[in-house]
């Protein structure tokens, strides 16, 4: 059975216009990397959870906020690597002060075969962007979650 992520495409209103937060991944192998390496916040669903608390429990993770309001279910996303994405959309002008965020760590060998292992955040930063901002920063794999954002119907 495929691996499940869950995750949420947080977003605002500014100036009539939609703005998205996407996290980047840390660690050494993304530290260089910038269009085509952000991503909605997301994580594994552990069994037997509900997959819409799971995106919450990753956004908590990451960012160290707590998000609530309206969620709109956006769809499941098959990954490359067979993954499936599921994804809500909540908007959310949340105080999340992208330069303070607090993510959780995960811990590799670093340099490889070196024998020494390093501490990383999961993520290192996140950022509001407009959605063509959006397209150019997200992984490929996951822009159809904002083709599927920009086609839904605004609850507005």
């Amino acid at each position: 059975m495929a691996k499940r992520s869950a995750g949420l495409l947080i977003y605002r209103q500014v100036d009539g216009h939609h703005e998205v937060l996407l996290v980047h991944p840390g660690g050494p192998f993304w530290i260089k990397k910038d269009d085509g390496a952000w991503s909605i916040p997301k994580g594994l669903i552990n069994e037997g959870e509900d997959e819409l608390m799971a995106a919450r429990r990753e956004v908590k993770e990451e960012l160290g906020v707590d998000i609530d309001g309206c969620f709109a279910r956006l769809g499941e996303y098959k990954q490359p690597g067979g993954k499936i994405v599921i994804a809500w959309a909540v908007e959310a002008d949340v105080c999340i002060d992208v330069k303070t965020i607090t993510s959780n760590a995960f811990h590799i060998e670093w340099p490889p075969r070196s024998g020494t292992m390093r501490s990383f955040p999961e993520v290192d930063r996140a950022n509001w962007f407009s959605l063509p901002q959006a397209e150019q920063k997200i992984l490929k794999n996951q822009r159809a979650i904002l083709t599927d954002f920009s086609l839904r119907p605004d609850p507005r």
